[in-house]
């Protein structure tokens, strides 16, 4: 890896989403009410592809506080946002909202907000969202409430944007566990969901016709004999399907777990030190070779080898410093035609780093 420079400035961006072509990037700023605004945000950008910089498109509420995941839709169509809300507001709340053919955001085609509380007052006083992301088929929508120990299903209109309850909507999880996010197997047969606060993975069997999730086994992320404090963040499953990693923040490291081909359920492989403190976030290249995590109170980032038999991973001396990086996303650039269009046409009402910006050159992608 080699750093290229600041690719663009925004107030604290805590998760990012990118569209298929690589034409727009989306980051949810995490903002509360201290930093004078009435809600979280969504930032959208332009990507340069020659120079990988981000040029300023839009901003709108995320409809909710400290907005903590944004994810898009399967046919790149819609942008979904889980508020956390964890300072100022009674609950969290997560929306979906229409992208046009620009990038930029129109006003929301859904929103939903909950109610209750789980067992542990610090982390639990309220519903939390933590991710929100579309099922394989885009018929449906997973939510992982950390706040409530539950997912709730909706079902998801592709033509309108809009969301229904589900049938069963509600999937809950162990009280206290705090379900943080989730990873589709490949097949779409499986789903495995992080629990932050026990330190889990709990894995569901997926039926696709009904959207109904059935849990069929919990492993924990550290052993049995660990005695400090730890709370689990990342997931992820590669490519093949075959093997599922997960990040350990206080016991910093990396767990690895390989995926039974049939019932999905998973089996211990080992667990790798981060290379760092608080590893929040990671992801795997699109090659399938690498895994980079970003570890977050030791500000640097890691490159791991994969090996593509075991799925271990082995440590390499690559690494760069970055301050608090919390989330890791690959933006895969194909060579640019030299199409160049102004798609992003500045008002004179935004912010002086965000004027006069560069056209964008697109690339016709296979």
């Amino acid at each position: 890896m080699s750093p290229l420079g600041l690719a663009a400035a925004t107030d604290n961006p805590s998760f990012l989403a990118v569209d298929p072509k690589a034409r727009f990037l989306y980051a949810v700023n995490e903002l509360d009410p201290t930093h004078g605004e009435p809600t979280g945000l969504v930032s959208v950008f332009g990507i340069d592809r020659e120079s990988g910089t981000l040029v300023w498109l839009q901003e709108v509420s995320s409809l909710g506080g400290d907005p903590a995941y944004v994810s898009l839709d399967r046919s790149a169509r819609y942008l979904m946002v889980a508020n956390y809300d964890v300072y100022k507001y009674a609950g969290g709340s997560y929306a979906v909202f229409p992208i046009g053919p620009d990038g930029r955001l129109g006003p929301h085609s859904a929103y939903v907000r909950e109610s209750g509380s789980g067992p542990n007052p610090e982390r639990q006083a309220g519903p939390h969202p933590h991710s929100i992301q579309a099922t394989p088929d885009n018929r449906f929508v997973i939510v992982t409430d950390l706040g409530l120990d539950k997912l709730f299903v909706d079902r998801f209109d592709a033509r309108t944007g809009s969301l229904t309850p589900g049938s069963p909507r509600v999937v809950k999880a162990d009280p206290g566990t705090g379900p943080r996010h989730l990873a589709f197997a490949p097949s779409g047969k499986f789903v495995y969901v992080v629990n932050e606060l026990a330190s889990t993975v709990t894995a569901y069997s997926y039926e696709p016709d009904l959207g109904t999730l059935i849990g069929k086994q919990t492993v924990s992320t550290v052993p049995k004999e660990f005695a400090g404090k730890n709370i689990a963040a990342e997931i992820a499953v590669d490519a093949a399907g075959r093997f599922l990693y997960v990040s350990n923040r206080g016991d910093d490291s990396i767990a690895v777990f390989g995926i039974h081909p049939e019932d999905g359920r998973l089996t211990a492989v080992e667990r790798v030190p981060s290379g760092g403190r608080a590893p929040r976030s990671f992801a795997i290249d699109p090659t399938g070779r690498w895994l980079v995590a970003g570890n977050q109170d030791s500000n640097d980032i890691k490159v791991f080898q994969i090996d593509p038999g075991n799925g271990r991973l082995r440590a390499t001396s690559r690494s760069v410093k970055i301050i608090s990086p919390v989330c890791v996303l690959f933006v895969s650039l194909y060579p640019p035609s030299r199409e160049c269009n102004d798609v992003n046409p500045q008002s004179q009402s935004a912010p002086p780093h965000r004027r006069e910006a560069p056209q964008i050159c697109k690339s016709r992608i296979p």
